[in-house]
């Protein structure tokens, strides 16, 4: 048993105070959570939470089964990585003059990313995929200068007609 990265989707009332309440469960154990997003889901009053974060197996499913016991909380699912489809948003604002800006245009495309402002002397990029192809986009970038970077967190869905939701 060792440490690993585990993706939680968790289905909660959309009320006041239910993200601050299954975060403290992570930080009261000392879990780092690496990534949180959470959002509307297709039924009313009810949101989703992705949580990605690194524990030890055991501890986390002592972790699940109290996110369990919290009223607010509908379903939990673990996200198996080969059963998923995961997705982040990056916003990234680069330096570019006349000389370059064709060159990242050029660097941009070819992660299938947009350009989504232009000024004289930047370039805003809107990017999703995985952690790793954003991560290789940056790396690309990075050299003309990263002046900004805003990161969404993880969003994940089961592949194929079964998921977390709690509709039809």
């Amino acid at each position: 048993m060792g440490i690993q990265t585990h993706t939680l989707s968790v289905l909660v009332e959309d009320k006041p105070g239910v993200l601050a309440r299954v975060a403290s469960l992570f930080s009261r154990r000392g879990f780092n959570i690496q990534s949180l997003a959470v959002g509307a889901t297709e039924q009313k009053n009810l949101s989703r939470m992705t949580i990605v974060v690194s524990v030890e197996d055991f501890p986390l499913e002592q972790v699940t089964k109290q996110l369990n016991k919290l009223i607010n909380v509908i379903k939990i699912v673990e996200q198996d990585e080969d059963n998923s489809v995961s997705r982040e948003l990056a916003l990234i604002k680069v330096r570019a003059d006349a000389t370059t800006r064709g060159q990242i245009i050029e660097a941009v495309n070819l992660f299938r990313a947009k350009v989504v402002d232009v000024s004289a002397e930047s370039l805003v990029v809107e990017a999703t995929g995985t952690p790793g192809k954003l991560t290789a986009l940056l790396n690309l970038l990075e050299p003309y200068g990263i002046r900004e970077i805003a990161q969404s967190g993880m969003v994940t869905l089961a592949r194929g007609p079964r998921g977390i939701g709690a509709g039809k």
